[in-house]
Formats: C-alpha cells, sequence, structure tokens
C-alpha cells in the first residue's frame, strides 16, 4: 500500500512539474486563414524545435472572421496572417489595429473532386460549367462573408461568364448551389465531399494537392492566378458584409496574395517578431512550397515601414 501511494505521489509531482514548465512558456496566440493550416502547423512544430521557450497557439478559420477576432472581440493575437492581403488593410490596418502588411504567397483557384463523384471521368477546364450545371450534381464553396475562398469563387463564376461567353453564367451557378452547400469552415467542406455529399468543391489549389483531392485547373484568365490579367480580374466585384451591421465591402477580382502582420494589441512581441521572421526565413518558405503555396520572394510591405521590425527589415533589404 505504501509502494502504491509513494509511486501516486511520485508521479502527481512529475505531472505538476511538467504543467509547471508547460505554463511558464511564452505563449505567440496565432490567427491564420483555413488555407494555412497544414504549412503554419508544420511552422509551429519546426519554431517551438528552435525556440522551445515559446508555445504557439494556432487558431484556424476564415481570414475576415480571423481579423474580426481582434477587431471586434478584442482577443489575444501576436500573428494574423490572411489568405487576402486586403483584409488586413480593409479590418485591421484601417480601424487601427495594425500598422503594416507584408504580402508573402500567392494561391490560385482551382475544382477538387473525387473519382467518385459525378461526371468525374468527363470533367475538365473547358467544359466543367457544364457539368456542374447538370441534374443531380453537387458543388459547394465558403461563405463569402467570412472566407476569402468564398468570394474569391464568385469572382471566378464571374470571369467564367466572360470568359466563356455564356449569357447569366453566374446566375446559374449561384442558383444551382443551395445554402446547405455553402459552409464557413474549410473542413467542413470538405467532409461533404469525402462523404459524396458533394462531388465539387471550389477550392485553392494548396488545399487541393495537401489533402490529396483530384482538381481540375481553371484558365489564367479566371483562376486569380496571375498579374498578367489584373485588368480582368478587375471586371468581376462581389458586395460582402462590413464590420458595422448593414454596412458593406465591395471585393473585386485580384491576383492572389496572402499576407500578414503583427496586430498593434499583440501582447507578446518578442514571440511576434521571432515567428513572423520563421515565415519569411529560407526554411519557412520551404515549408509552404512544399504545400502548394508560392512564396512572393523578395516579400512585398505595404503599411506604414517604419513600423516594421528590425527583424524583418532584412527581407526587404533583400
Amino acid at each position: 500500500m505504501k509502494r502504491i501511494i509513494i509511486v501516486a505521489v511520485v508521479v502527481l509531482i512529475m505531472l505538476s512539474f511538467g504543467c509547471a514548465k508547460h505554463a511558464r512558456k511564452s505563449k505567440i496566440f496565432v490567427f491564420h486563414a483555413g488555407s494555412l493550416s497544414l504549412p503554419f502547423k508544420i511552422m509551429e512544430e519546426q519554431f517551438e524545435k528552435i525556440h522551445p521557450e515559446f508555445d504557439v497557439i494556432r487558431e484556424g478559420s476564415g481570414s475576415r472572421k480571423a481579423a474580426r477576432k481582434i477587431s471586434d472581440l478584442h482577443k489575444r493575437c501576436e500573428i494574423m496572417a490572411s489568405a487576402d492581403y486586403s483584409v488586413i488593410d480593409k479590418l485591421l490596418i484601417e480601424q487601427n489595429y495594425a500598422d503594416w502588411n507584408v504580402h508573402f504567397a500567392t494561391n490560385e483557384m482551382v475544382i477538387a473532386y473525387f473519382e467518385k463523384s459525378k461526371f468525374a471521368q468527363e470533367i475538365n477546364s473547358d467544359n466543367w460549367y457544364k457539368i456542374l450545371l447538370r441534374k443531380g450534381v453537387n458543388y459547394g464553396h465558403s461563405d463569402p462573408n467570412a472566407d476569402p475562398c468564398g468570394y474569391r469563387t464568385m469572382l471566378v463564376w464571374q470571369l467564367a461568364e466572360t470568359y466563356y461567353k455564356q449569357d447569366k453564367l453566374y446566375e446559374k451557378l449561384k442558383k444551382n448551389c443551395p445554402e446547405k452547400n455553402i459552409r464557413s469552415a474549410e473542413v467542413d467542406l470538405i467532409a461533404l465531399l469525402e462523404t459524396g455529399e458533394l462531388d465539387y468543391l471550389f477550392i485553392y489549389r494548396s488545399v487541393a494537392k495537401q489533402h490529396d483531392m483530384k482538381y481540375i485547373t481553371l484558365p489564367d484568365q479566371i483562376n486569380l492566378k496571375n498579374p498578367e490579367y489584373s485588368d480582368f480580374y478587375k471586371k468581376a466585384t462581389i458586395k460582402v458584409t462590413g464590420k458595422k451591421p448593414g454596412e458593406f465591402i465591395i471585393k473585386k477580382g485580384a491576383p492572389m496574395v496572402y499576407g500578414f502582420t503583427i496586430p498593434s494589441t499583440a501582447q507578446n512581441k518578442k514571440g511576434a517578431e521571432l515567428f513572423a521572421e520563421f515565415i519569411l526565413s529560407d526554411q519557412g518558405r520551404k515549408i509552404m512550397e512544399e504545400n502548394g503555396q508560392p512564396c512572393i520572394v523578395p516579400p512585398i510591405i505595404k503599411g506604414n515601414i517604419s513600423e516594421l521590425p528590425p527583424k524583418l527589415k532584412k527581407f526587404i533589404e533583400q
């Protein structure tokens, strides 16, 4: 009996020591776009090996939702990374919650599917819209008011109408995609595709690659990837909800650019700067590239550059 009590006491002491040790770690809260979940998870693991004194705590969500956690809910955040740099501009910098914005990666829109998807053997980059409009085909996308991938889907549909010269194609695609096929969380959409409730999903190429999904690439004129078509992309616009009830923001088509910032409300500036430096380092860029997201090298810095941490200025100077 004494031996059992002694063992129990020793175990409790060890657990207490471990918890205390974990509690002493300096926390770095990172809010990021859902499409950055896998590369940022790997970054977290590798960063903590280099800096064991820090504990990176990530929260993935739609980029607009992530920004509003800071501006509306006043949640603690050290790094905010968005799938659309303009989310940081509109919802953080213009609201005085951030000073600068680092443009660090790109992506493109694709249509993901699995072998069991209806007409999977027929669909291609030319006929995809005809396949989607067939009876019994289900496709989905994320919520335009919560996630850039959602409103980028709408922009792709508008551009496709012009590119393929198909009258009212945008309205037809919207009408054929019911509310139940629109979700705020990327994970929910992927689950619907995996279970067969959806046949096709509009999503980023990096996410499709990370989840081993088949996907249809779209022409550069509509995939929001190629800067050469910036003027054409601008022809598409969509209205999404703004910061206040009844307020709206007009989103125009543009090449995809990811951005990140350190909010002015960040509590752990040292940790934030070190993690930001890791994102832009050779190691961070390698992780992004291996997960299907090309990096912008050197990164483009917008906003009040004088407020940019010295650790990050060296990347501009390159």
